[in-house]
């Protein structure tokens, strides 16, 4: 009996793994409130430099999100110096309101495209700097707090491509 047991444990463990994450990280906002001033950056190295990647960004969102899309600034920094700007913007609910995301209670995670088959062509420190540029219609001036968003990360998985 206990040797079944311990062989669903270890197939269990090795079904649910995902060996194709290379790198993944999550960073708090103050109190579920992101401020346009914060930016998060993340540092990661040691990537192979032949295989393609996919990097999505990962944002936490509670019910005090008061908008269905959400604008990101995203930066990727090079080991060389070079130096790649996006301004992306993601869908995070539905026209009828309800959240996109994956979660149960309040808490919903979103998994968001941002790099497609990337090749990381050098070895050394790659950084990702992430923040918010969200603005209210017919405002210029870009909301300072963002309410709602409780966490952002980052994901580096290899392609199967």
């Amino acid at each position: 009996m206990l040797r079944v047991l311990l062989s669903i444990v270890v197939i269990t463990l090795l079904v649910s793994c995902d060996d194709s994450i290379i790198k993944t990280g999550f960073q708090a906002t103050d109190n579920g409130s992101w401020n346009k001033d914060n930016i998060v950056e993340f540092n990661f190295s040691d990537l192979d430099t032949i295989q393609n990647h996919h990097i999505y960004i990962n944002v936490r969102n509670d019910n005090t999100f008061p908008y269905s899309n959400l604008f990101l600034i995203a930066e990727l920094n090079y080991p060389n110096g070079e130096t790649v700007t996006d301004t992306l913007e993601f869908m995070m609910a539905q026209p009828d309101g309800t959240w996109l995301g994956k979660g149960y209670g309040s808490i919903k995670e979103n998994k968001l495209w941002y790099k497609e088959n990337i090749v990381f062509p050098s070895s050394g420190v790659y950084t990702l700097r992430l923040s918010h540029a969200m603005r209210k219609n017919g405002n210029v001036d870009g909301v300072i707090n963002l309410e709602g968003v409780t966490d952002v990360g980052y994901e580096i998985v290899e392609s199967n491509e």
